[in-house]
């Protein structure tokens, strides 16, 4: 099972499908309890976070009905607000592919080639997560200090994001049977028509999810591109309420935003398609076939090598070269303790609880789709692609006006974090879920499980390796998030992220650079978590 295929189709259709007597025995009015999710506690939980997830973007059209029709077109339809949208659609449009081009092409030479340390630079692919996206920029303006617009943009995009490509099409990738690519072969199809054909095609599921994981980052980072100079919604929503606190004019460029959102997970819904991914037998019981590269092994060996020094190797250089100019002075052990502590609290109660979250709708989308719960799950994604300070003004304002006594505490912080990282989860459940059989969760029930018991004991644990990949990547998250903490922690809260900002925003790059070293460092068994378990995925 792919563990970060970070996007899963239903496939109810083909299992219905292929167990033909089990829907001509079903009477019209008794469907299987699969189906009849209305009045479940599942649903229940699912509609829950669902309404839950849409409080952000339920703050953006009270703002923009407060402040009127005249105001609110005045406000988006403007000279500033058509170049921002261009900014953004051309970030989305240049960075995506290329992450899933450099993606697909690093997966092929470390799972299906015999290029020279392949287990290595699996391992440095996926590394880069655990570099915030702010400190990759952070590293390049010193590095190349004139490197800013858009070619920066996309540039450092590429370099921070690729990774949640790679998991999910390299496991897509170890779990393929190869024996039909040996038929395809035995027909006489050549190794690039037998990739195009047959190896592509089923790639599908993990390269839309990662494409769409990728976009809704693109869509809300903001440290990133203020450090590049690059404009998108984000940072100009932020500018807005930092330099003026214009609410009505930075929400309804968060409206846009939204928007912008909407036609991702279009985009996604129309890639992935309704096919089944899942399969009850083992297929081929051997290992795929190692493609020899022959006098091709040293120009393939050099992308693996420019995307480790160019993804992890500038970061850590600049971060030496920074360390080593502030000397010993920039190790303020009194303020860097304290920040390893609250970070370390925050993300691990953080991803539980997301994760917990996120379970009901994942298992509706897979056991049950439909236009209602597409909607449902649509709702859970919307919030990813909105700045975390639209996500915390949003908060600030409930709770001040309803929910007074949660005020700057750790629960709206933990809250933010759950709207925010919920699509990481819920992207992730799905896909174990989408591949652990219908049939097994229906051969429990016929034996006197209960529903609820017959998905926990089964579908939960065979999709529990996604459960933990999502649980790592919220806390990969959490540990690097900056703004919706700024905005919403308690007074004397100060994590890794926030101390790094505070540092830099000074220009004070020397004093940043331990709390953006321990930031890595912390993020790095994540990383390797994601790594292992997507190995383990396809028993191996």
């Amino acid at each position: 099972m792919s563990t970060l295929s970070f996007s899963a189709a239903a496939g109810v259709r083909g299992a219905r499908a292929q167990d033909g007597s089990m829907s001509k025995q079903t009477p019209s009015n008794k469907r299987p309890w699969c189906f009849r999710w209305p009045l479940s506690w599942v649903a229940s939980a699912a509609l829950l976070v669902s309404l839950l997830s849409l409080v952000p973007l339920g703050f953006v059209v009270w703002v923009a009905f407060q402040s009127g029709w005249t105001t609110a077109s005045a406000l988006i339809f403007r000279p500033r607000v058509g170049e921002l949208l261009i900014n953004t659609a051309l970030l989305v449009v240049f960075t995506v592919p290329l992450c899933a081009v450099l993606a697909v092409a690093l997966a092929w030479l470390t799972e299906r080639s015999d290029v020279p340390g392949a287990r290595a630079w699996a391992w440095l692919a996926v590394a880069p997560l655990a570099v915030p996206a702010f400190v990759h920029s952070y590293a390049w303006i010193t590095v190349a200090p004139g490197l800013h617009g858009l070619p920066g943009g996309v540039l450092v995009s590429v370099l921070a994001y690729f990774p949640f490509l790679y998991l999910p099409i390299s496991a897509a990738l170890r779990r393929l049977d190869p024996g039909m690519e040996d038929t395809a072969a035995s027909l006489g199809l050549n190794p690039w028509t037998v990739f195009f054909r047959v190896v592509l095609p089923q790639l599908r599921l993990a390269v839309c999810g990662g494409a769409l994981l990728i976009g809704l980052h693109l869509l809300a980072e903001y440290g990133l591109y203020v450090m590049i100079r690059f404009d998108t919604f984000t940072t100009a929503i932020v500018d807005q309420f930092q330099s003026s606190y214009n609410g009505p004019a930075a929400n309804m460029l968060s409206g846009v935003l939204v928007l912008c959102c909407f036609a991702l997970l279009g985009l996604e819904s129309a890639g992935r398609g309704s096919e089944r991914y899942a399969r009850l037998g083992s297929g081929s019981a051997r290992m795929p076939q190692q493609r020899r590269l022959g006098r091709f092994t040293l120009p393939c060996l050099l992308l693996p090598v420019l995307t480790t020094v160019l993804a992890l190797g500038v970061p850590l250089v600049t971060l030496l070269r920074w360390l080593t100019a502030g000397g010993a002075g920039v190790w303020r052990f009194d303020e860097i303790w304290p920040a390893i502590s609250q970070t370390l609290a925050l993300a691990t109660v953080g991803a539980l609880l997301t994760t917990l979250a996120a379970v009901p709708m994942a298992w509706l989308s897979i056991r049950s789709p439909g236009r209602l719960q597409r909607f449902m799950e649509g709702c859970n994604y919307l919030v990813g692609s909105l700045p975390g300070v639209v996500v915390a003004l949003a908060l600030v304002t409930i709770t001040v006006r309803v929910a007074l006594p949660i005020y700057q505490t750790a629960v709206t912080v933990l809250l933010a974090y759950a709207l925010m990282f919920l699509p990481r989860a819920l992207i992730s459940l799905r896909a174990g879920i989408a591949q652990a059989p219908i049939e097994l969760e229906q051969a429990a029930r016929s034996l006197g499980r209960s529903p609820a018991r017959a998905m926990w004991s089964v579908t939960l644990r065979l999709a529990a390796p996604g459960a933990a990949a999502g649980v790592a990547l919220v806390a990969l998250g959490i540990t690097n998030e900056l703004t919706a903490t700024l905005l919403l922690a308690p007074n004397g809260t100060r994590t890794l992220a926030t101390a790094f900002w505070a540092y830099s925003s000074e220009i004070d790059y020397a004093a940043a650079a331990p709390y953006a070293l321990i930031m890595i460092l912390l993020s790095l068994p994540i990383t390797w978590l994601l790594y292992t378990q997507s190995k383990r995925s396809a028993g191996r």
